[in-house]
């Protein structure tokens, strides 16, 4: 395989002319503007381009107007001039402390219901690169919904985490699961510590283990519960944990529940995550300025609302300078990225011994469910030991276990061909063209060149709705996101390339953006095409079975 290179030179003159306008981290030779030292070890581009001022204008103007009418409209409701569609407290609660009326709820009822038709839509087929939807309808402005009967075929499925396309139903590649099913059945009743763990279990935690070049790993029932349960069983009160501001919903809960100091470094930011190491072994603990027992960082490998992948190397250099642990997730990031899969660590050709606790799910790029915590087995063992999960949780249903179990064989070549290198692959060559393709049309997206999840930024909130909507009517189905999941101004649809998108759906993708990006004004950006198109070069490569 040849990269070609820019010159040093070029790709300075160029974040020159567009600093301005543009945030664009291109990292390669150069680390922090010294050219010297670098710990990439090939060009590291992410795109995070400013929102242009007339657009954060106006989309602050349009939350402005719409929180006006939402008090006209509840004016009108407490008055019996309009209905009420939301949840009420009952006439017997009138002098409790309200359960539903705060100002989420204000939110909800007001903004968020015009547009809810665009979420929760039920699908009735699998969720690979094409799936069926059943149409609904909604009769009190999306409150409730009711089904006509009528199925949307072939809906054009660009937002499933489906990357490497093992959501599949082919009997061929499913037979071993069938055959799993047939001998265990669906459930195992019993948790992993009881009468729930069985050999299927053991199998895929050896295989987990060798795929990730670790010495031990452990598999949960659950991927948010591998989060949140088993991050409170290595850190306690005393211990302080760093985590990035952008971190998952099942991070920050773990983190919470663990009942550890918790403190928040900018995204991505390595300024921001020394500082608070510097001041972490200066300081110490609040009052008592003992030292922390523990000081653990969380990162994910890819972040799943904006597509930019951790600057492991960097933080991986600190978190040995500062004598500190490292949580990694990637959730997203395995299978999807690294020359065979294996992630962020193989991506930034790495050593997994270098990151202290190895995160992931299964329910992406594995077409499963679950997730796995790998590393040093005193680790592993710790946790099977005292992880919440593995006390309580049920085990994972043996033929989900045998689907990932077939899927890694695939990623490892155990199956005797190189199916899954070719997926991989194709990946990889379908991101890179999806995302050039969008730079050239003028949308901003967010994140790494690299990242198969592809946020485009809508900004304002009346364009969510018109955007998914539109989309459907051209039988495509995409993931919009707004406010609070996202900054006030950054609303955005979300889209994730897979494997089995072939290059006719995403061409069929980018026609309709390109001209729903014309009728709804969505071509914000201002940042000039590339000066350098052998960086958007594909790896040319034959595999054969």
């Amino acid at each position: 395989v040849v990269v070609k290179t820019p010159a040093i030179e070029d790709i300075g003159a160029e974040r020159r002319e567009n600093e301005d306008i543009c945030s664009v981290s291109v990292l390669y030779f150069q680390k922090n503007g010294v050219s010297n030292g670098s710990p990439y070890k090939k060009p590291f581009i992410e795109h995070f381009e400013r929102t242009p001022m007339y657009v954060a204008v106006l989309t602050f103007l349009g939350f402005g107007v719409g929180t006006i009418f939402g008090y006209l409209r509840d004016f009108m409701r407490a008055w019996g001039l309009e209905k009420r569609n939301v949840a009420a407290e009952r006439e017997q609660q009138k002098d409790f402390v309200p359960l539903y009326q705060d100002f989420e709820n204000f939110y909800t009822r007001n903004l968020y219901m015009r547009i809810r038709d665009n979420w929760n839509r039920p699908i009735c087929s699998v969720p690979g690169p094409q799936f069926d939807l059943m149409e609904r309808v909604t009769d009190d402005y999306n409150w409730t919904f009711r089904l006509t009967g009528r199925t949307i075929k072939n809906v054009i499925n660009m937002g499933s985490y489906n990357y490497l396309g093992f959501a599949e139903t082919d009997a061929n590649a499913l037979k071993t699961v069938t055959k799993e099913l047939q001998k265990y059945g669906t459930g195992i009743c019993s948790t992993r510590q009881e009468m729930g763990t069985l050999d299927k279990h053991i199998e895929l935690e050896k295989l987990v283990a060798r795929f990730l070049g670790v010495e031990d790993a452990m598999v949960f029932g659950m991927g948010f519960a591998t989060n949140s349960m088993n991050i409170p069983a290595l850190v306690g009160k005393g211990c302080l944990i760093l985590s990035d501001e952008l971190n998952h919903a099942s991070l920050v809960l773990g983190a919470r529940l663990s009942g550890a100091t918790i403190r928040i470094f900018k995204h991505n930011n390595m300024q921001s995550l020394e500082s608070l190491l510097k001041d972490a072994i200066i300081y110490g603990q609040p009052r008592s300025r003992r030292a922390w027992r523990k000081i653990i960082i969380l990162v994910e490998g890819i972040y799943s609302m904006e597509g930019s992948i951790v600057r492991l190397p960097e933080i991986v250099s600190l978190k040995k300078k500062y004598k500190a642990y490292l949580y990694l997730d990637e959730a997203h990031s395995i299978g999807a990225v690294g020359a065979t899969g294996r992630g962020v660590v193989e991506y930034f050709g790495m050593n997994p011994d270098d990151v202290d606790v190895l995160m992931g799910t299964f329910t992406k790029s594995f077409g499963a469910a679950g997730g796995y915590i790998a590393g040093k087995k005193d680790l592993v063992d710790f946790l099977r030991t005292h992880s919440h999960s593995a006390v309580y949780a049920t085990s994972m249903c043996p033929p989900v276990a045998e689907q990932i179990i077939r899927a890694m064989k695939c990623l490892m070549g155990l199956d005797g061909t190189t199916q899954g290198l070719q997926r991989v692959h194709q990946l990889g060559k379908n991101t890179r063209y999806f995302r050039r393709r969008l730079h050239e049309m003028g949308f901003i997206i967010y994140g790494n060149d690299d990242s198969p999840v592809v946020p485009l930024l809508l900004f304002m909130p009346g364009k969510i709705g018109a955007f998914a909507r539109r989309m459907l009517e051209k039988n495509i189905g995409v993931v919009v996101v707004g406010f609070p999941a996202t900054p006030i101004t950054e609303s955005r649809a979300r889209f994730c390339v897979s494997a089995a998108h072939t290059r006719e759906m995403l061409d069929t993708v980018l026609k309709a953006l390109d001209e729903l990006g014309d009728f709804l004004q969505l071509k914000y950006s201002r940042y000039s095409k590339s000066a350098h198109p052998e960086l958007y070069e594909e790896t040319r490569f034959e595999l054969e079975d």
